[in-house]
C-alpha cells in the first residue's frame, strides 16, 4: 500500500509541483495551503508523513508539527524552509521531526528525504536538551540514519564560516558520530549518544560521547591510522570481513583538519576544536 503524504505548503505553485514529484514516486498526497487545514485532514484519517513548509499564515509549520502529534503521536515530520535560521532548524528537531529540507532544493532531493523520513523508526528520535545559539546540546539514538539530519542541522551553525571550514568540520563531526554510534552503541536505537556543539568567541568545540566502554587504540585494525605504511588500505579490508560500513577514517581525518583531539580515559568520549577568526563586525 502506498505510503500517505500530507503536504502543508502555503504557496500554490511550490505545493502543486512537490505534489506532483512525490505523486510520480508512488505516493498518495494530500495537499493543503495552511496548518489548520492539515490538522483537520489529520482529524478525520491517518498519514504516514508530514511535509510541511514552516512559514505559513496563521498556524506555522512548527507549532503544526507539535499540534499534529497530540492527534498521531507517532507522526513522522519534515519540515521545509525558505530561511536559514537556527531557531526554525531547532525547532523542528525539538519537535521531533525526522528531517528538514532548506529552500531551493531539487525534487530528488524531496524524494530521497521523504523516503528516508518513512524508512525510519517513529520512535527514533533526537532530544534537544540545550539550544542556545552557543551551547547545542542533543540526545541522539544509536542509529546511523539519524546521522544526516544532525549533520544538516549543525551544518547551519557554521554558515558563517568559510566554506571550506565549515565542510571540514562536518566530515570529522560525521565520522566521529558514526564511530559512536556503531561500535560504543552497537547500533543499539534504545542507546544514545550525548552530543555537544560549543561555539567560543575564537574556536568551535564539539563533544561525543557514546555509552559504551571505549576501546583500545592499539587494538583498531578497522581503523585507517593504524594501516601499515606498506598498506594503507588494509582497514578497509578489516571492515568488510567484519560486515562493518566504509569508513574508518575518523582519527585519521581529526588529525589531518581539527587543531585539538582529546579522548577521556575510557576512550568512550572525545572532544575536539577547531580555530576560527573572529566574525568580523563590518
Amino acid at each position: 500500500m502506498a505510503s500517505t503524504v500530507l503536504l502543508a505548503e502555503d504557496d500554490q505553485t511550490s505545493r502543486k509541483v512537490y505534489r506532483l514529484a512525490l505523486e510520480q514516486e508512488g505516493y498518495k498526497v494530500i495537499d493543503v495551503g495552511d496548518g489548520s487545514s492539515a490538522l483537520d485532514v489529520l482529524r478525520g484519517q491517518s498519514v504516514d508523513l508530514l511535509l510541511t513548509d514552516v512559514w505559513m499564515p496563521g498556524i506555522d509549520g512548527i507549532e503544526l508539527i507539535g499540534r499534529a502529534r497530540e492527534i498521531q503521536p507517532n507522526l513522522r515530520a519534515v519540515v521545509m524552509t525558505g530561511h536559514k535560521t537556527n531557531e526554525a532548524v531547532i525547532g523542528a528537531f525539538r519537535n521531533r521531526a525526522c528531517d528538514f529540507l532548506t529552500k531551493p532544493f531539487l525534487l530528488n532531493e524531496l524524494v530521497e528525504t521523504v523516503e528516508s523520513a518513512l524508512k525510519r523508526d517513529a520512535s527514533c528520535q533526537i532530544e534537544i536538551i540545550s539550544d542556545k545559539p552557543d551551547w547545542i546540546e542533543l540526545r541522539v539514538p544509536c542509529d546511523l540514519d539519524a546521522v544526516e539530519p544532525i549533520q544538516k542541522m549543525l551544518a547551519e551553525l557554521h554558515s558563517h564560516l568559510p566554506k571550506e571550514t565549515g565542510e571540514a568540520i562536518g566530515s570529522v563531526f560525521r565520522e566521529m558520530l558514526n564511530n559512536a554510534i556503531e561500535h560504543g552503541g552497537h547500533c543499539d536505537r534504545t542507546k544514545k549518544v550525548e552530543v555537544k556543539y560549543i561555539r567560543l568567541k575564537r574556536a568551535i568545540m564539539y563533544s561525543i560521547k557514546d555509552p559504551g566502554e571505549g576501546f583500545d587504540l592499539h587494538q583498531m585494525e578497522h581503523a585507517a591510522f593504524a594501516n601499515p605504511a606498506d598498506n594503507p588500505f588494509r582497514h578497509m579490508q578489516v571492515r568488510q570481513q567484519k560486515g562493518m560500513r566504509p569508513g574508518g577514517f575518523g582519527i585519521m581525518l581529526a588529525a589531518q583538519v581539527i587543531d585539538e583531539l582529546i579522548y577521556n580515559e575510557r576512550h568512550n568520549e572525545l572532544i575536539f576544536v577547531k580555530y576560527v577568526d573572529e566574525p568580523s563586525n563590518t
